[in-house]
């Protein structure tokens, strides 16, 4: 049986980089420590299996040396005074396949003749970071009162996701790689980023984080792409920016989703009740955190009262609660895909524009659950 060389500091480095799924890696390759000591070699069909439990790219293995993997994308995370860590490969892979979506949504829109979207760079840092969220929420189309037809707040984060989605910026919620439900994205290593593109600019939230958190990631991500900058972040409503660029996207965000002049009108009638976070939370459709942390920026509640609130009720929000069911597979690509992004794949597919292998990688979808999100969406092929 033939055996190929692979030097012992590249399967180290691939064990490393693994993470926490080397326990995994040893009791799934028994020969493993022999392989890493140079002990034994491996056969071509073993190497490949190692390679792919460790979602690690073959190639990477015949090197001469370990390769220093560096983000694509600028890296605004502050995680505690440790610094940041080496980029898992979840992470790289997510971002790898959404700079793979925006490469041929930018292609394919301008090979539509679109015109760039002026929003995108629109801002500058020098420019008043309330003023760029009143302008994010008449562009978005979130007129004063806009939340009063929506039920709840977690409803409310879906339709801020097809209201950005539907001025041409792609958002994709997920909280695992793909559709891979064994590789969950971890909110302790980021919580989302913006890819600025003047044609396909895409969001992505990650959807392993609590709901409240999601919906102040994406409008902070929004204002990231006003800026026209492109950034991997780990934004959170109980931390304090440690960028300035940072600090200004958490002002645009926090104007958006809760106007000051509005807040502080409806403070003068809850102030004083014991639920006034929750009360402003019903009248604006944001999460009570959200509701509190900007009642806190606007002097109209004391830190102490942000923040023992915010530790109650983010403790409630991750409570064990019943097993609910799976959900609907196809709903759920609506947040993972972007409805807007699948239907221009869908639709280039069919004209002929796009081949059915390259849709498929787009998607992450193959066969028989392309063509059915296909169908859900409108367009069926023959």
């Amino acid at each position: 049986m033939m055996r190929v060389e692979v030097k012992p500091e590249l399967l180290h480095w691939a064990i490393e980089r693994a993470g926490g799924r080397s326990a995994y890696l040893y009791e799934k390759f028994p020969h493993l420590e022999d392989w890493e000591h140079g002990a034994s070699q491996p056969t071509l069909k073993q190497l490949e299996n190692f390679a792919k439990a460790a979602y690690v790219p073959i190639g990477f293995l015949f090197l001469p040396e370990p390769p220093e993997e560096k983000l694509s994308v600028p890296d605004l995370r502050t995680l505690g005074s440790s610094g940041v860590a080496r980029p898992s490969p979840d992470l790289l892979d997510t971002i790898f396949a959404m700079q793979h979506r925006q490469a041929w949504l930018r292609e394919d829109r301008i090979e539509c003749e679109a015109q760039p979207l002026d929003f995108v760079g629109s801002a500058r840092q020098s420019d008043n970071p309330a003023g760029i969220g009143q302008e994010m929420r008449r562009t978005v189309g979130l007129v004063d009162g806009w939340a009063v037809n929506v039920g709840t707040w977690q409803a409310a984060v879906g339709e801020l996701r097809r209201a950005i989605d539907s001025i041409g910026v792609t958002v994709v919620v997920n909280g695992i790689v793909g559709n891979n439900t064994h590789r969950k994205l971890e909110v302790e290593e980021f919580r989302g980023f913006a890819l600025s593109d003047e044609y396909a600019p895409l969001i992505f939230v990650n959807g392993s984080d609590a709901k409240s958190a999601q919906m102040f990631t994406l409008a902070h991500e929004l204002a990231h792409i006003w800026l026209g900058k492109s950034a991997l972040t780990n934004a959170g409503l109980a931390d304090k920016p440690s960028h300035e660029i940072e600090a200004w996207c958490d002002g645009a965000a926090a104007e958006f989703l809760v106007p000051a002049d509005e807040l502080k009108a409806l403070w003068k009638g809850i102030g004083r009740e014991e639920q006034s976070f929750r009360t402003a939370a019903r009248t604006f459709k944001v999460s009570p955190i959200v509701a509190g942390r900007r009642a806190m920026d606007l002097g109209l509640v004391s830190r102490k009262a942000f923040f023992e609130f915010h530790k109650a009720y983010t403790e409630e929000e991750h409570r064990p609660r019943p097993a609910e069911g799976g959900g609907d597979f196809y709903n759920t690509q609506n947040a993972r895909i972007g409805q807007g992004f699948a239907l221009r794949v869908f639709r280039a597919a069919k004209e002929g524009r796009l081949a059915f292998k390259e849709a498929y990688a787009l998607t992450g979808l193959h066969g028989g659950a392309f063509q059915e999100y296909a169908r859900r969406l409108g367009v069926s092929f023959p």
